[in-house]
């Protein structure tokens, strides 16, 4: 048995006062073993031990869940000792972290969130509540225990660490960006998105929080460029970030489209000194693609020119010169995924966009040709501003898709390019 305290207290200034209300809840929470979760998870159990089951997951839960009542501010005190305890000893020095225990609600929840023998629903609960923990203690501790999951590949607890760095850019935003420590945690998502997938399922969704992580690092880098709210000291140092080439879409964009990794050999992700560099495995490069895919899914509707003013005329000017199909298609991926997300942010570069459909479905290659129908059926779809701006290209889109819809050897593909085909011919 193992004390667990839970602190729960709002916090309202009235006045110049503040006024405290707080009730402290001690749970008793039974720990789990390696026997006790395959039983929960195989389903191999009795009626009985099913209940006892639920009870000791709601013991679990319950003070996780009374910390999720508490407001944003409670987490921003770096002075609190019920919230940080030991941690604000060594919170402004980025120091790596002493031992987890349950001394304050911080370790706590970290100890929580990245304990193995535990229930996934307390697990996610509480990384989740890891991201509203101020950055100048998370990250430091986060930091450390990432960089030990990454060398020994342990893959639940590197989604735990990058489930909680999500949280946080998304709560936090660019406090958590600026942090010195994300260059580490880039330097350690491009490690775990190096791997070779090699079909297994594991390692394939950690490095899908590896995308999504790269991407919400997008989404604040742009938020904090595009508001107006930004001081002018913060708005200085986004510039100056950007203008030392250490854009975070730059360097997603530049590794897509760069076969050798040159980017890697920088200070914030690799060696200084490397003469020789080794080409970027294709699979890292898709990767990268599916980064941008998950930007457009997530930004802000006030980013998205900004965003697609960035993005768009880079990667058309990219794919003339790409020679890997794949790459090509990949990228004609993220162009169907930017006019479906991005909608009339797209206009100024629709024509190109549709002469680049146009131009991909007279490849060879069938992954080309169905990304060239899907973003043609993606313009098609889209608002009538951008329908305007395409028709004078329809003529030849008509023509092409007669061909495509009549010879290619992809069922899938020749009956997409039909109904295509009519809708352009339809009054």
């Amino acid at each position: 048995m193992c004390l667990i305290l839970a602190m729960f207290w709002l916090l309202e200034k009235k006045s110049s006062k503040i006024l405290p209300n707080y009730m402290v809840i001690v749970v008793l929470a039974k720990l789990i073993d390696g026997s006790f979760l395959s039983k929960w998870e195989c389903r191999t159990y009795t009626s009985d031990e099913y209940d006892e089951m639920q009870r000791i997951l709601f013991d679990h839960l319950c003070p996780l869940l009374i910390i999720k009542m508490l407001p944003m501010k409670t987490f921003d005190d770096l002075n609190s000792s019920v919230m940080y305890g030991h941690f604000s000893q060594n919170k402004m020095h980025g120091s790596r972290s002493p031992e987890l225990d349950y001394e304050c609600i911080a370790s706590f929840l970290l100890s929580r969130a990245l304990c193995e023998f535990e229930f996934e629903d307390v697990r996610k609960l509480s990384a989740e509540l890891c991201g509203r923990i101020h950055p100048q203690v998370l990250f430091p501790v986060i930091c450390s225990k990432l960089e030990l999951f990454v060398d020994s590949k342990n893959v639940l607890k590197i989604k735990a660490c990058l489930f909680s760095i999500c949280t946080s850019l998304m709560v936090r935003g660019w406090e958590s960006l600026a942090h010195p420590l994300m260059h580490e945690i880039k330097r350690m998502v491009e490690t775990v998105l190096l791997w070779p997938c090699l079909n297994a399922d594991s390692v394939s969704k950690v490095q899908h929080g590896c995308i999504d992580c790269l991407a919400l690092m997008i989404c604040v880098e742009l938020q904090a460029e595009e508001s107006i709210t930004e001081s002018m000291s913060d708005r200085i140092r986004v510039i100056g970030k950007k203008a030392a080439g250490d854009s975070i879409v730059t360097y997603v964009m530049n590794q897509f489209f760069n076969d050798r990794k040159e980017q890697t050999s920088s200070p914030d992700f690799g060696e200084e000194n490397c003469e020789s560099v080794a080409a970027l495995p294709l699979s890292f490069r898709l990767c990268m693609g599916n980064v941008l895919i998950s930007t457009c899914q997530k930004i802000s509707e006030s980013c998205k020119k900004h965003f697609a003013a960035q993005v768009l005329p880079f990667l058309i000017d990219s794919l003339k010169f790409e020679l890997k199909s794949e790459i090509r298609a990949a990228c004609i991926q993220v162009l169907f995924s930017a006019v479906y997300h991005l909608r009339s942010a797209v206009l100024p570069f629709v024509y190109d966009l549709l002469k680049i459909s146009l131009k991909a479905l007279r490849k060879e290659s069938g992954k080309e040709r169905m990304a060239g129908a899907k973003l043609i059926a993606s313009l098609m779809a889209s608002e009538d501003v951008i329908l305007e701006n395409i028709s004078v290209g329809l003529l030849e889109a008509r023509s092409v898709l007669s061909t495509v819809s009549s010879s290619d050897p992809s069922p899938e593909l020749r009956q997409l390019c039909c109904k295509l085909l009519a809708c352009i011919s339809s009054p």
